[in-house]
């Protein structure tokens, strides 16, 4: 089995090249997590960790620092992912990228849009790992807040 195929509790990492870092994918529909973690690794992420649920999600952020959360806005154990999003902000000035991976891009309120990148399902896992790569800044509401009283 290749390195980047080893896998232990949902992870799977791969050898040290320019790295997108660790990131957590939090989507419960399987397939797409697998393409999403196929398309991450060979695009230099360090680790994915795929977390089904909310509460997965929660205890792969306290673990370790990531880099980045792609998050499922409607997962089978909550409705509201952005909920998980508002948390991921309030980490501090150097929380993990956020991106949003939904059908329904007209039900996250604009507030919570802003918070970061937006993927209309479907689309190519390898499209999420090209605005990785790409390294477009995310943009919070704190940082919007910022730019609209300045």
């Amino acid at each position: 089995m290749s390195p980047a195929r080893q896998k232990t509790d949902g992870r799977k990492s791969r050898p040290k090249a320019k790295s997108l870092g660790r990131i957590v994918v939090v989507e419960d529909d399987a397939v797409l997590a697998l393409a999403l973690e196929d398309a991450l690794l060979a695009a230099g992420a360090s680790e994915v960790v795929l977390c089904p649920s909310t509460a997965r999600a929660l205890e792969a952020l306290e673990e370790a620092d990531a880099a980045a959360i792609v998050i499922d806005v409607h997962l089978a154990d909550r409705d509201d992912g952005w909920a998980l999003a508002e948390l991921v902000n309030e980490l501090g000035p150097r929380h993990p990228r956020i991106i949003f991976s939904t059908g329904s891009p007209e039900a996250i309120p604009p507030e919570i849009a802003g918070m970061g990148l937006m993927l209309e399902k479907p689309y190519d896992p390898v499209r999420l790992a090209e605005a990785l790569a790409s390294g477009t800044p995310k943009v919070g509401l704190l940082a919007r807040l910022r730019g609209a009283v300045s």
